[in-house]
Protein backbone atom coordinates (compact mmCIF):
# COMPACT_ATOMS: atom_id res chain seq x y z
CA UNK A 1 0.00 0.00 0.00
CA UNK A 2 1.61 3.69 -0.83
CA UNK A 3 0.58 6.93 -0.11
CA UNK A 4 1.97 9.66 -2.24
CA UNK A 5 3.71 11.88 -0.65
CA UNK A 6 5.52 14.63 -2.97
CA UNK A 7 8.46 14.96 -0.44
CA UNK A 8 12.15 14.48 -1.92
CA UNK A 9 14.90 13.52 0.57
CA UNK A 10 17.73 15.51 1.87
CA UNK A 11 20.97 14.08 0.34
CA UNK A 12 22.57 11.57 0.54
CA UNK A 13 25.47 12.69 2.74
CA UNK A 14 22.51 13.48 5.83
CA UNK A 15 22.85 9.25 6.34
CA UNK A 16 26.56 10.58 7.69
CA UNK A 17 24.87 10.72 11.31
CA UNK A 18 26.86 10.16 14.43
CA UNK A 19 26.35 6.92 16.00
CA UNK A 20 23.78 6.79 19.47
CA UNK A 21 25.83 8.36 22.09
CA UNK A 22 24.70 7.25 25.70
CA UNK A 23 27.13 9.22 27.72
CA UNK A 24 24.39 11.84 28.43
CA UNK A 25 21.51 9.56 29.17
CA UNK A 26 24.27 7.89 31.68
CA UNK A 27 25.09 11.39 32.94
CA UNK A 28 21.24 12.01 33.82
CA UNK A 29 20.71 8.41 35.11
CA UNK A 30 21.11 7.18 38.54
CA UNK A 31 20.77 3.83 40.87
CA UNK A 32 16.92 5.25 41.04
CA UNK A 33 15.92 6.29 36.84
CA UNK A 34 16.49 9.03 34.89
CA UNK A 35 15.95 12.68 35.90
CA UNK A 36 14.15 15.21 33.77
CA UNK A 37 16.39 18.07 33.46
CA UNK A 38 19.62 20.10 33.20
CA UNK A 39 20.64 23.55 32.74
CA UNK A 40 23.19 22.89 29.71
CA UNK A 41 24.34 19.20 30.08
CA UNK A 42 24.33 19.51 34.11
CA UNK A 43 21.51 17.34 35.61
CA UNK A 44 18.97 19.56 37.75
CA UNK A 45 18.39 16.82 40.68
CA UNK A 46 15.58 19.71 42.42
CA UNK A 47 12.91 18.50 39.29
CA UNK A 48 13.76 14.87 39.96
CA UNK A 49 11.95 11.97 38.09
CA UNK A 50 9.19 11.47 35.74
CA UNK A 51 7.72 8.23 34.50
CA UNK A 52 7.23 9.67 30.87
CA UNK A 53 11.06 10.47 30.84
CA UNK A 54 12.19 6.69 32.25
CA UNK A 55 9.42 4.82 29.86
CA UNK A 56 10.92 6.38 26.84
CA UNK A 57 14.37 5.47 28.30
CA UNK A 58 13.23 2.13 28.64
CA UNK A 59 11.87 2.23 24.76
CA UNK A 60 14.97 3.48 23.27
CA UNK A 61 17.18 1.32 25.00
CA UNK A 62 15.39 -1.96 24.27
CA UNK A 63 15.46 -0.88 20.70
CA UNK A 64 19.45 -1.27 20.79
CA UNK A 65 20.12 -4.03 18.69
CA UNK A 66 23.33 -5.03 20.60
CA UNK A 67 23.09 -3.21 23.97
CA UNK A 68 26.23 -2.52 26.13
CA UNK A 69 26.99 -3.38 29.50
CA UNK A 70 25.40 0.34 30.10
CA UNK A 71 22.80 0.26 28.01
CA UNK A 72 21.43 -2.77 29.76
CA UNK A 73 21.82 -1.68 33.28
CA UNK A 74 20.39 1.48 32.25
CA UNK A 75 17.18 -0.46 31.35
CA UNK A 76 17.10 -2.54 34.11
CA UNK A 77 17.12 0.62 36.37
CA UNK A 78 14.26 2.09 33.92
CA UNK A 79 12.31 -1.16 34.23
CA UNK A 80 12.52 -1.31 38.21
CA UNK A 81 11.67 2.11 38.49
CA UNK A 82 8.41 1.65 36.20
CA UNK A 83 7.04 -1.17 38.12
CA UNK A 84 7.52 0.45 41.22
CA UNK A 85 5.04 3.21 39.73
CA UNK A 86 2.43 0.90 38.77
CA UNK A 87 -0.58 0.54 41.51
CA UNK A 88 -1.93 -2.78 41.67
CA UNK A 89 -4.96 -2.38 39.50
CA UNK A 90 -2.39 -1.18 36.38
CA UNK A 91 -2.64 3.21 36.75
CA UNK A 92 0.62 4.68 37.17
CA UNK A 93 2.07 7.74 39.05
CA UNK A 94 4.18 9.85 37.24
CA UNK A 95 6.69 12.57 39.33
CA UNK A 96 8.89 11.50 42.08
CA UNK A 97 11.02 13.39 44.20
CA UNK A 98 15.08 13.17 44.32
CA UNK A 99 14.25 12.16 47.93
CA UNK A 100 12.38 9.21 46.43
CA UNK A 101 8.79 10.54 47.86
CA UNK A 102 6.02 9.98 44.88
CA UNK A 103 4.07 13.46 44.26
CA UNK A 104 0.54 12.45 42.88
CA UNK A 105 -1.51 9.37 42.52
CA UNK A 106 -1.35 6.75 40.03
CA UNK A 107 -3.75 7.61 36.85
CA UNK A 108 -3.98 6.74 33.37
CA UNK A 109 -2.66 10.34 31.96
CA UNK A 110 -0.16 10.35 28.95
CA UNK A 111 2.33 8.68 31.50
CA UNK A 112 0.76 5.56 31.81
CA UNK A 113 0.61 5.29 28.10
CA UNK A 114 4.16 5.75 28.13
CA UNK A 115 4.51 3.45 30.47
CA UNK A 116 2.75 0.58 28.74
CA UNK A 117 5.21 1.51 25.43
CA UNK A 118 7.94 1.23 27.35
CA UNK A 119 7.11 -2.09 28.83
CA UNK A 120 5.90 -3.29 25.69
CA UNK A 121 8.94 -2.49 23.64
CA UNK A 122 11.09 -3.76 26.60
CA UNK A 123 8.68 -7.02 26.64
CA UNK A 124 8.73 -7.42 22.61
CA UNK A 125 11.87 -5.91 21.87
CA UNK A 126 14.84 -6.07 24.76
CA UNK A 127 17.93 -8.79 23.99
CA UNK A 128 17.61 -9.69 28.14
CA UNK A 129 15.28 -12.84 28.27
CA UNK A 130 14.73 -11.52 32.05
CA UNK A 131 14.22 -7.66 31.11
CA UNK A 132 11.68 -9.14 28.20
CA UNK A 133 9.85 -11.55 30.94
CA UNK A 134 9.60 -9.11 33.67
CA UNK A 135 8.37 -6.46 31.18
CA UNK A 136 5.80 -8.85 29.83
CA UNK A 137 4.20 -9.73 33.15
CA UNK A 138 4.44 -5.47 33.91
CA UNK A 139 2.76 -4.99 30.57
CA UNK A 140 -0.13 -7.38 31.83
CA UNK A 141 -0.81 -5.30 34.67
CA UNK A 142 -0.37 -1.72 32.89
CA UNK A 143 -2.46 -2.98 29.66
CA UNK A 144 -5.43 -3.64 32.20
CA UNK A 145 -6.41 0.25 31.84
CA UNK A 146 -7.78 2.45 29.48
CA UNK A 147 -7.38 6.36 29.22
CA UNK A 148 -10.12 8.72 28.06
CA UNK A 149 -7.06 10.59 26.59
CA UNK A 150 -6.16 9.94 22.58
CA UNK A 151 -2.27 10.84 23.23
CA UNK A 152 -2.34 8.51 26.50
CA UNK A 153 -4.11 5.61 24.25
CA UNK A 154 -1.85 6.03 21.37
CA UNK A 155 0.81 5.56 23.34
CA UNK A 156 -0.23 2.59 24.93
CA UNK A 157 -1.42 1.16 21.42
CA UNK A 158 2.24 1.72 20.60
CA UNK A 159 3.23 -0.35 23.36
CA UNK A 160 0.64 -2.78 22.38
CA UNK A 161 1.72 -3.04 18.77
CA UNK A 162 5.60 -4.18 20.04
CA UNK A 163 4.27 -7.05 22.28
CA UNK A 164 1.57 -8.43 19.48
CA UNK A 165 4.11 -8.05 16.76
CA UNK A 166 6.47 -10.55 18.92
CA UNK A 167 3.30 -12.47 20.41
CA UNK A 168 0.43 -12.77 17.68
CA UNK A 169 -1.38 -14.68 20.24
CA UNK A 170 -1.30 -11.96 22.73
CA UNK A 171 -5.09 -10.96 22.84
CA UNK A 172 -4.57 -9.01 25.55
CA UNK A 173 -2.63 -6.79 23.42
CA UNK A 174 -4.74 -6.88 20.62
CA UNK A 175 -7.70 -5.62 22.55
CA UNK A 176 -5.63 -2.53 23.80
CA UNK A 177 -4.34 -1.82 20.26
CA UNK A 178 -7.84 -2.12 18.45
CA UNK A 179 -9.37 0.25 21.92
CA UNK A 180 -6.74 2.49 21.18
CA UNK A 181 -7.37 2.76 17.26
CA UNK A 182 -11.05 3.72 18.34
CA UNK A 183 -10.46 6.42 20.81
CA UNK A 184 -7.81 7.91 17.98
CA UNK A 185 -10.63 7.81 15.02
CA UNK A 186 -10.43 8.21 11.85
CA UNK A 187 -9.64 10.88 9.32
CA UNK A 188 -12.08 13.37 7.91
CA UNK A 189 -12.91 13.67 4.14
CA UNK A 190 -11.72 17.40 3.78
CA UNK A 191 -8.14 17.35 2.46
CA UNK A 192 -6.96 20.53 3.33
CA UNK A 193 -7.90 18.85 7.08
CA UNK A 194 -6.70 15.07 6.78
CA UNK A 195 -7.03 14.96 11.03
CA UNK A 196 -9.71 13.17 13.37
CA UNK A 197 -8.85 16.37 15.99
CA UNK A 198 -9.95 20.25 15.48
CA UNK A 199 -5.99 20.59 15.63
CA UNK A 200 -2.74 19.47 15.92
CA UNK A 201 -1.38 19.67 19.42
CA UNK A 202 1.23 17.53 20.42
CA UNK A 203 3.15 13.92 19.39
CA UNK A 204 0.48 14.18 16.49
CA UNK A 205 2.57 11.60 14.72
CA UNK A 206 1.70 9.02 17.10
CA UNK A 207 -1.64 9.24 15.84
CA UNK A 208 -1.75 7.62 12.67
CA UNK A 209 1.29 5.27 13.72
CA UNK A 210 -1.41 3.11 16.20
CA UNK A 211 -3.54 3.20 12.94
CA UNK A 212 -0.88 1.92 11.04
CA UNK A 213 0.09 -0.90 13.18
CA UNK A 214 -3.86 -1.54 14.21
CA UNK A 215 -4.16 -1.67 10.43
CA UNK A 216 -1.19 -4.26 9.92
CA UNK A 217 -1.63 -6.45 12.84
CA UNK A 218 -5.27 -6.98 13.01
CA UNK A 219 -5.83 -7.22 9.58
CA UNK A 220 -7.76 -4.11 8.61
CA UNK A 221 -6.66 -2.67 5.41
CA UNK A 222 -9.06 0.40 5.67
CA UNK A 223 -7.61 1.45 8.73
CA UNK A 224 -4.02 1.18 7.51
CA UNK A 225 -5.07 3.16 4.82
CA UNK A 226 -6.46 5.59 6.96
CA UNK A 227 -3.32 5.74 9.10
CA UNK A 228 -1.44 6.19 6.11
CA UNK A 229 -3.61 8.98 4.44
CA UNK A 230 -3.25 10.75 7.86
CA UNK A 231 0.67 10.51 8.15
CA UNK A 232 1.09 11.52 4.43
CA UNK A 233 -0.75 14.54 5.08
CA UNK A 234 1.26 15.57 8.37
CA UNK A 235 4.76 15.32 6.39
CA UNK A 236 3.25 17.72 4.06
CA UNK A 237 1.76 19.82 6.83
CA UNK A 238 5.56 19.26 8.33
CA UNK A 239 7.77 20.61 5.46
CA UNK A 240 8.81 24.22 4.51
CA UNK A 241 11.11 25.17 2.19
CA UNK A 242 12.36 21.55 2.05
CA UNK A 243 13.02 20.34 5.46
CA UNK A 244 11.07 19.57 8.14
CA UNK A 245 9.10 21.63 10.73
CA UNK A 246 7.55 20.22 13.56
CA UNK A 247 4.32 21.62 14.77
CA UNK A 248 5.51 24.09 17.54
CA UNK A 249 4.37 24.32 21.07
CA UNK A 250 1.29 26.33 20.60
CA UNK A 251 -0.39 24.06 18.64
CA UNK A 252 -1.84 24.42 14.75
CA UNK A 253 -5.24 25.08 13.64
CA UNK A 254 -6.58 25.39 10.10
CA UNK A 255 -7.08 29.04 8.71
CA UNK A 256 -4.32 30.20 11.50
CA UNK A 257 -1.21 31.86 11.19
CA UNK A 258 1.31 28.98 11.43
CA UNK A 259 3.64 29.56 13.45
CA UNK A 260 7.24 27.49 14.06
CA UNK A 261 8.29 28.06 17.48
CA UNK A 262 9.39 26.60 19.91
CA UNK A 263 9.55 23.27 18.51
CA UNK A 264 10.43 20.21 20.04
CA UNK A 265 12.97 17.74 19.76
CA UNK A 266 10.30 15.22 21.12
CA UNK A 267 7.76 15.82 17.47
CA UNK A 268 10.91 14.84 15.32
CA UNK A 269 11.52 11.92 17.31
CA UNK A 270 7.88 10.99 16.61
CA UNK A 271 7.52 11.59 12.77
CA UNK A 272 10.87 9.66 12.75
CA UNK A 273 9.18 6.37 14.27
CA UNK A 274 6.08 6.86 12.77
CA UNK A 275 7.48 6.90 8.94
CA UNK A 276 9.95 4.11 10.07
CA UNK A 277 6.97 2.24 10.74
CA UNK A 278 5.27 2.90 7.11
CA UNK A 279 8.05 1.95 5.44
CA UNK A 280 8.30 -1.04 7.62
CA UNK A 281 4.86 -2.41 7.00
CA UNK A 282 4.37 -1.32 3.68
CA UNK A 283 8.19 -1.69 1.71
CA UNK A 284 6.96 1.55 0.30
CA UNK A 285 10.68 3.33 -0.34
CA UNK A 286 8.97 6.92 -0.13
CA UNK A 287 8.67 7.09 3.60
CA UNK A 288 12.30 7.29 3.97
CA UNK A 289 12.05 10.89 2.32
CA UNK A 290 10.14 11.94 5.64
CA UNK A 291 12.32 9.88 7.81
CA UNK A 292 15.55 11.56 6.61
CA UNK A 293 14.09 14.68 7.19
CA UNK A 294 13.85 14.04 10.47
CA UNK A 295 17.38 12.54 10.91
CA UNK A 296 18.58 16.03 9.22
CA UNK A 297 16.59 18.31 11.53
CA UNK A 298 18.77 17.25 13.97
CA UNK A 299 21.92 17.84 11.61
CA UNK A 300 20.69 21.42 10.89
CA UNK A 301 18.27 21.43 8.32
CA UNK A 302 15.74 23.52 10.10
CA UNK A 303 14.36 26.67 10.34
CA UNK A 304 17.18 27.82 11.88
CA UNK A 305 19.96 26.32 10.27
CA UNK A 306 21.07 25.05 13.75
CA UNK A 307 22.28 21.61 14.97
CA UNK A 308 20.34 20.39 17.62
CA UNK A 309 22.64 18.51 20.08
CA UNK A 310 25.74 18.64 21.33
CA UNK A 311 29.10 16.14 19.80
CA UNK A 312 30.96 16.90 23.40
CA UNK A 313 28.11 15.55 25.92
CA UNK A 314 25.86 13.48 23.25
CA UNK A 315 22.99 15.67 24.91
CA UNK A 316 19.99 16.86 22.31
CA UNK A 317 19.06 20.66 23.04
CA UNK A 318 15.69 21.32 24.70
CA UNK A 319 13.53 23.36 21.40
CA UNK A 320 14.45 24.84 17.95
CA UNK A 321 13.63 28.60 19.17
CA UNK A 322 13.83 31.95 16.33
CA UNK A 323 17.04 32.29 17.79
CA UNK A 324 18.31 29.13 17.55
CA UNK A 325 18.59 26.13 19.98
CA UNK A 326 17.63 26.50 23.47
CA UNK A 327 20.72 24.90 24.80
CA UNK A 328 19.63 22.52 28.21
CA UNK A 329 20.21 19.46 27.58
CA UNK A 330 17.27 17.29 29.10
CA UNK A 331 16.51 13.94 29.33
CA UNK A 332 12.96 14.34 26.67
CA UNK A 333 15.48 16.34 24.26
CA UNK A 334 18.17 13.69 24.36
CA UNK A 335 16.32 10.28 23.80
CA UNK A 336 14.64 12.55 21.55
CA UNK A 337 17.79 12.27 19.31
CA UNK A 338 19.31 9.10 20.27
CA UNK A 339 15.97 7.36 18.88
CA UNK A 340 16.24 9.54 15.92
CA UNK A 341 19.84 8.41 15.02
CA UNK A 342 18.68 4.83 15.46
CA UNK A 343 16.47 5.41 12.57
CA UNK A 344 19.53 6.60 11.06
CA UNK A 345 21.81 3.83 11.32
CA UNK A 346 19.25 1.08 10.34
CA UNK A 347 18.39 3.26 7.44
CA UNK A 348 22.46 4.05 6.23
CA UNK A 349 22.45 -0.21 6.82
CA UNK A 350 19.71 -0.94 4.29
CA UNK A 351 21.28 1.74 1.88
CA UNK A 352 24.64 -0.05 2.41
CA UNK A 353 23.20 -3.21 1.08
CA UNK A 354 21.06 -1.92 -1.99
CA UNK A 355 22.73 -2.14 -5.41
CA UNK A 356 23.13 1.13 -6.25
CA UNK A 357 24.01 1.60 -2.41
CA UNK A 358 21.44 4.68 -2.12
CA UNK A 359 17.87 5.18 -1.77
CA UNK A 360 15.43 3.97 -4.19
Amino acid sequence: MSVTLRLVPPPLSMLDAPEPNWSHIARLSDDTGLLEHARNAIVRREHGYCVDDVARGLLVACREPQPTALVVGLAERYLAFLTHATAPDGRVRNRLAYDRRWLDEPSTGDWWGRAVWGLGTAAGRSTVGWIRKEARAAFSIVARQRSPWPRAMAFAGLGAAEVLRADPRAGEAAQLLADAATVIGLPGGDPRWVWPERELTYANPALPEVLIQAGDLLGDEPLLADGLRMLGWLCRMQQHDGHLSVVPVGGRRPGAERHRFDQQPIEVAATADACATAAAVTGDDAWEAPLLRSIAWFLGDNDTGSVMYDPLTGGGYDGLTPDGPNLNQGAESTLALVSTLQHARALAARSATRPSGGLA
